[in-house]
């Protein structure tokens, strides 16, 4: 998520960069957690706290003015406890380290959940945590030997991998006069796959794509070739009602000519339009066809994913979408995502 400021100007952003250079984050260790170093903490008080500070100001001096040696016992000895807050504030968040796993791969415009483990690396019991996370927040309460572990979710707007960042680790324990925090750095992201189109340009039969030798089973149109679970669409005709009545669910019949052997999700087949239009349209029939129980291969400028079928070929189609125009990364890093 990294630092931000509330202002869209360009001075507003100009100073955002510049303070961002001076701030101290907490880096990942070769462990890959990130530990909270004692110069990489902040504090600075509160909207309560700064009202305190003018109450305390103002017994201050009315016990000068009135020379009242009790009043100014009192308020020294408040002055003392309020430093000593800031003291514990300070403390409740050195020793602490955080790790962030990436969560599984989401499409355009959903969140893109990270797990978050805080780690306490001393035996003392640490309250008033808060994790924050752009809009996310997560309160967390550690007790001595135990960890924290929660679930935060960020927005995606655009396809690709969406990094987690900079993770805010805040406090404004015990008294709620300081807020005391500090920025830790995570190297988990999340693959966000292209938004699927509504509509969708029909898949391509193998046969209909210039090159392929394999032809469509075609064993005639009133061959029965089994059953497949109903989908939101489907004729009640085709509807199974033995099966039904069996107990089975609704069940589909299909027959010869609905299940070509293999389909082509063919970027040159396509209409003409955009790029994001067109990674959109794939992504549409990479989830339709997951649901069939054909095989279909996908064509992209530059990559080919042979043939194959359900939920483990669309992911694998999608994964290739996610990164188009990147560059290739290796097979193994694509069955590794």
């Amino acid at each position: 998520m990294g630092l931000s400021l509330p202002s869209t100007s360009f001075f507003g952003i100009r100073f955002a960069r510049i303070f961002a250079r001076f701030v101290r984050v907490c880096p990942l260790t070769p462990g890959g957690q990130a530990s909270v170093r004692p110069r990489a903490i902040y504090i600075l008080p509160t909207g309560a706290g700064v009202v305190f500070a003018g109450i305390l100001l103002l017994m201050l001096l009315g016990s000068l003015n009135y020379q009242n040696n009790l009043g100014l016992l009192f308020t020294f000895l408040t002055v003392a406890v309020v430093v000593v807050s800031m003291h514990h504030a300070w403390f409740n968040l050195l020793g602490l380290a955080l790790s962030a796993r990436a969560g599984r791969p989401v499409f355009a415009g959903d969140r893109a959940l990270f797990d978050l483990q805080v780690v306490v690396e001393t035996r003392k019991r640490r309250p008033d945590l808060r994790l924050v996370v752009g809009d996310q927040v997560a309160l967390l309460d550690l007790v001595p030997g135990q960890d924290a572990r929660t679930t935060l979710g960020v927005p995606t707007r655009r396809r690709g991998l969406q990094a987690l960042g900079q993770v805010t680790l805040e406090t404004r324990y015990p008294l709620g006069l300081f807020r005391c925090w500090c920025y830790l750095e995570t190297a988990a992201a999340v693959l966000v796959y292209p938004r699927p189109a509504d509509q969708a340009p029909d898949l391509v039969p193998a046969s209909g794509r210039p090159g392929d030798r394999r032809g469509v089973q075609d064993p005639g149109a009133e061959d029965f070739l089994g059953l497949r679970p109903y989908r939101h669409g489907d004729s009640p005709r085709q509807l199974d009602w033995k099966a039904y009545g069996r107990g089975r669910g609704l069940q589909v019949k299909q027959f010869g000519r609905d299940l070509p052997d293999r389909m082509w999700l063919d970027w040159d087949l396509l209409p003409p339009a955009d790029t994001e239009t067109r990674l959109s349209w794939l992504a549409r029939q990479a989830v339709d066809a997951a649901l069939t129980d054909q095989d279909f291969a996908l064509r992209v400028p530059g990559r080919e994913i042979p043939p194959g079928r359900g939920e483990m070929q669309m992911h694998r189609c999608l994964r290739v979408l996610a990164r188009f125009g990147e560059v290739a990364p290796s097979a193994r890093d694509d069955e590794q995502r």
